[in-house]
């Protein structure tokens, strides 16, 4: 981990006063985390009287749609302004911008706040700290740095980030600021009953039908320690589902008894696969990801390669093999 990853609160502070137009800008394929905390600042933002605008290349999940000021989401490739500040949330590298790069480079000054122990601190201002559950723990800090008053509106998008990136609190790196931040959530009106059943009970017809398909090509590779489960194109248009539905199905690999790993390879398009990685503690999949130019956590990364998903899925398998080889 890089030696100067370090949260810096008061320095992000420092470029939100010194900006009236600020750019708030989610990774591509976008989860909890990243959305929960564009619209948290956002919010906050909001509250101290400035100009806040968020962007995400990509389409945002159904399941995020209950959150406030989601509908305000703008691709950044439909945006020809420049503003002050430039701030993105929860971006490993500036790669997961997508087309929000460009517009990174239009503005007069940049920022993030992030949480990827691989991230190379690529603005002006990082707030980054790799060992945090999620990258909404930041921005509740952030935003309590601001002294941006906690509201139940907030309270819905820094749950939303914490809890989905944690696994509904269940993984290793789930720390008892987690729980001391919830404690001010609930106090704030955070309707928690409701929002869980939204992000983890219920799911559509399509990501069922694909969660099935995914079972279906279930195998094990590595003595048995490691899960790996393929989706095609034609998985994907025969259960009419969208890339998004498969967001957590690799969870149900590792899930399995008498796992270490877990992989999910899905063709997001003809010639380009995208993997998902996750192990169960302390087995970190993280190098392996880096090692083949992808990244992420050390027990959740991402990979994207080239080529089939016969021949990519094998790539990945083999180096998930070798390291558990080498580490025996």
């Amino acid at each position: 981990m890089n030696s100067e990853m370090r949260r810096q609160p008061e320095a992000i502070a420092e470029a939100i006063r010194a900006a009236d137009s600020i750019a708030i800008c989610s990774h591509i394929n976008p989860d909890g985390d990243t959305i929960g905390c564009a619209l948290a600042m956002r919010l906050g933002l909001l509250a101290l009287g400035k100009k806040p605008s968020v962007f995400c290349e990509d389409k945002i999940p159904d399941n995020l749609a209950m959150l406030p000021g989601v509908e305000t989401f703008r691709n950044p490739s439909d945006c020809g302004e420049a503003f002050d500040l430039f701030l993105a949330v929860d971006v490993s590298d500036p790669a997961r911008l997508g087309t929000g790069r460009s517009l990174m480079e239009r503005c007069a000054h940049t920022a993030q706040i992030d949480h990827h122990p691989t991230n190379p601190l690529f603005a002006e201002t990082n707030s980054v700290d790799g060992y945090a559950p999620a990258a909404s723990v930041l921005v509740y800090e952030q935003l309590r740095q601001m002294g941006v008053p906690m509201t139940r509106e907030i309270a819905m998008c820094l749950y939303t980030g914490m809890s989905t990136d944690t696994g509904n609190f269940s993984f290793s790196a789930t720390s008892a600021e987690v729980f001391s931040i919830m404690s001010e959530l609930m106090r704030a009106g955070l309707p928690l009953s409701e929002l869980s059943r939204i992000l983890f009970r219920e799911r559509s017809r399509e990501q069922l039908r694909l969660l099935g398909r995914a079972i279906e090509h279930l195998r094990f590779a590595g003595g048995g320690r490691i899960a790996v489960m393929t989706l095609s194109r034609q998985d994907f248009l025969d259960c009419g589902a969208l890339n998004e539905h498969a967001d957590t199905i690799v969870n149900y690999g590792l899930e399995t008894v008498g796992t270490q790993m877990a992989v999910l390879a899905r063709e997001d398009e003809p010639g380009m696969i995208k993997f998902s990685l996750r192990s169960k503690s302390p087995q970190r999949i993280d190098d392996v990801a880096k090692s083949l130019g992808g990244g992420g956590h050390p027990q959740a990364s991402g990979i994207t390669l080239a080529g089939t998903l016969r021949e990519a899925t094998a790539v990945v398998v083999a180096a998930l093999e070798q390291k558990l080889e080498t580490e025996k």
